[in-house]
């Protein structure tokens, strides 16, 4: 599998999410086909078969991309003692 680059795997995550909350506000077939289509890249992108494997899959990238490795949570964890 290519690694997407990380700008990418972010747009890629904004649009799915932009779509999903505007489907689930105002459900129409406009944002139906937004829905379907993000969600399908986002697969793509991450290799995955399901939404939730896909998104599974980009919080583990993200963490990848992230300095020494360490998750957001980590880092807060670190900042907050």
């Amino acid at each position: 599998m290519v690694i997407p680059a990380e700008k990418e795997l972010r747009a890629v995550l904004a649009r799915f999410a932009q779509a999903r909350i505007e489907h689930d506000v105002r459900p129409t077939g406009r944002t139906g086909r937004d829905l379907e289509d993000s969600t399908y890249t986002l697969c793509v992108m991450t290799g995955a078969r399901t939404t939730e494997q896909a998104l599974l899959a980009a919080d583990a990238l993200l963490e990848q991309y992230s300095p020494n490795g360490a998750s957001i949570s980590q880092r807060d964890e670190t900042l907050a003692a």
